[in-house]
């Protein structure tokens, strides 16, 4: 989580601007002493400081991809101004990336009060708004897909934000509070930053004309130039990095694999204006991927805050994307049974980490939870109420819609003068390509043996014809509800690569939830009950593997049982690296979850 963000909430006293309302209804921050934006002209003032003071709109047309950047987000006007305008003049195929820090987050509410004094910038307001992210301490990412819109919003310390951000901007606005009242956004060290995540050509604007400001801009590397001031204000700041604006890549990209690691892929890069092509042995799901319902949970840890943290920004950013597909969510809430002796602690140590929007991890007593269940339990847990039970079979073919899909197996692969060559068996070229992305689950152990990937076998079975609307319940096993039934399981036999469906699993499946929910067992047996078993592949310290293997060549995999919580996210990070744009990853976790942690174990 972001250094310094180490209370229950980040709308707690510690972390609140103090919003009040002026005299005039404008919107003023207590704790700085400043106002928002002025009443009378704040969006005039916004479209001639931030936008007129960066060249927009002549500035990105042409381009395919462009990154603003933001410090201080506040009620989110300069961003919505900004969109506002993109909406009128988007390049053909232009995707806009913004980034924007908020050390102290207006609600939901407190923000909609604010923007309503602006009514011709409504319907873009409003799309934000709907979107609007928990005060949770970290990276949020909004979609606006309908205008080719990725907002990503840092919550947290401009220092750690800005260490944390891996893009390169085209445009800055720089929109904190006065540097008389709020320093510390504007100090040479925060300016250098700046200039360190700005690209060649890059547009900077600010209201700001301080001495110490423009000097600051000018060390790092900015020509800086007084302008006339809009309203009030008789001067600003514009500045520009010298060099030239970058091209977009277009590259030709491969994916091995189509179950939820390769969708979750394809989805990514066809948000960013790409295509890909998916190599896939059988059909989409036919692995791992393919069971009527999954559990799409994080994995809690109460120590390690890079784990707590990347499973929290995963489990949310799954929910953004999967609730927007008909019929994908099947229940939502998943109810965590204490298990071992430990797990009474445990989670209530996650109960109360800020990773969490507020009240979205509930401690329930063995009462509380037996009554969410609907029968007797032994135990009391934890209410993941943001967690969910999914259809695979309803997301799959959505974000694999429009790919180009060749049935072959790949068996090895080739590093040529142009990229890569994909070979089955026989050495058979089956696809060229500049970016072969590795997400085949325990396939991928056979193309990156230097990763030391684990198998995991598991059988899960499941009835038909039963319909009750039972929560999702996760222990030492599982029961999730389907379309039109029960699934529960698994077994988990450790390196197991070729597993076969056996009464012997089904009776292990059975005895697990027969012990902790036995009127559940009595709702299988009245339906008809089927039953497959698939390979899932793990790391030797239970993370997904997330990078670079070598140029051109990426792994998305060895999520275990959390592949469909961690692969929307992940895969738009892949995706982001491989089109060289901005990552919804802080720096620090990508260095987590990166190949190389058990490549130089192995040199």
């Amino acid at each position: 989580m972001p250094l310094g963000m180490t209370d229950d909430t980040a709308t707690t006293q510690s972390h609140s601007p103090q919003l009040f309302w002026a005299e005039d209804g404008s919107p003023r921050s207590g704790r700085f002493g400043d106002v928002y934006f002025s009443k009378d002209d704040g969006l005039a003032e916004t479209r001639a400081v931030f936008l007129g003071g960066c060249d927009m709109p002549a500035v990105w047309q042409g381009r395919k991809h462009f990154t603003v950047a933001e410090l201080g987000f506040g009620t989110g006007l300069n961003i919505i101004a900004l969109i506002d305008l993109w909406r009128q003049h988007r390049p053909e195929g232009g995707q806009l990336h913004v980034f924007s820090v908020e050390g102290f987050p207006l609600s939901r509410e407190e923000a909609a009060r604010a923007l309503a004094a602006w009514p011709d910038v409504q319907d873009t307001a409003r799309a934000i708004l709907d979107q609007w992210p928990s005060h949770r301490p970290g990276f949020h990412r909004i979609d606006l897909n309908d205008w080719g819109v990725t907002i990503d919003l840092a919550i947290g310390e401009v220092e750690w934000a800005l260490d944390a951000w891996q893009g390169k901007a085209d445009a800055w606005f720089l929109d904190g509070f006065s540097p008389a009242l709020n320093p510390g956004m504007w100090s040479e060290d925060i300016m250098a930053r700046v200039a360190a995540r700005s690209a060649p050509a890059c547009h900077l604007a600010t209201f700001t004309v301080a001495g110490a400001v423009r000097r600051a801009l000018s060390a790092n590397g900015f020509v800086v130039e007084k302008k006339a001031g809009h309203g009030r204000k008789r001067e600003r700041l514009e500045a520009r990095m010298n060099g030239e604006a970058p091209a977009s890549p277009s590259p030709r990209i491969a994916i091995i694999g189509a179950g939820i690691a390769g969708a979750s892929l394809a989805r990514a890069f066809k948000a960013l204006g790409h295509n890909p092509t998916l190599i896939e042995a059988e059909h989409a799901g036919a692995g791992a991927s393919g069971f009527p319902a999954s559990l799409v949970t994080p994995r809690l840890d109460a120590g390690d805050a890079f784990i707590g943290g990347l499973y929290a920004q995963c489990l949310e950013r799954a929910g953004q994307l999967y609730g927007a597909i008909d019929g994908a969510i099947l229940s939502h809430g998943v109810i965590h049974l204490a298990h071992m002796a430990r797990d009474a602690v445990r989670f209530d140590k996650i109960a109360a980490q800020p990773l969490w929007p507020d009240n979205s991890m509930a401690r329930l007593t063995t009462d509380d939870a037996s009554a969410l269940i609907g029968e007797p339990v032994s135990k009391g847990g934890l209410d993941m109420k943001t967690a969910f039970a999914l259809s695979p079979a309803s997301v799959l073919p959505v974000w694999l819609e429009g790919c180009a899909f060749i049935k072959a197996t790949a068996a090895s692969l080739n590093r040529t003068e142009d990229g890569w060559q994909i070979l089955d068996a026989d050495g058979a070229v089956i696809a060229e390509a500049d970016h072969v992305i590795l997400a085949a689950g325990w396939g991928n152990a056979a193309l990156a043996p230097q990763l030391g990937l684990a198998p995991v076998a598991g059988q899960a079975d499941w009835s038909t014809g039963e319909t009750s609307n039972a929560r999702a319940v996760a222990w030492g096993g599982y029961c999730v509800p389907t379309a039109n039934g029960l699934l529960y399981g698994a077994t988990h036999d450790r390196g197991v690569t070729a597993p076969v469906i056996s009464d012997e699993a089904s009776a292990r499946n059975r005895d697990t939830l027969s012990a902790t929910l036995p009127e559940r067992l009595k709702q299988v047996d009245q339906g008809t009950t089927h039953r497959r078993v698939a390979v899932r592949a793990t790391t030797p310290d239970r993370l997904p593997v997330c990078g670079i293997l070598e140029d051109g060549l990426h792994i998305l995999g060895g999520m275990g049982s959390r592949g469909f919580c961690a692969s929307p996210l992940l895969a738009e990070h892949l995706a982001a690296t491989v089109c060289k744009t901005p990552s919804p990853l802080p720096a620090e976790w990508v260095a987590r979850l990166s190949p190389e942690r058990f490549i130089t174990r192995s040199v």
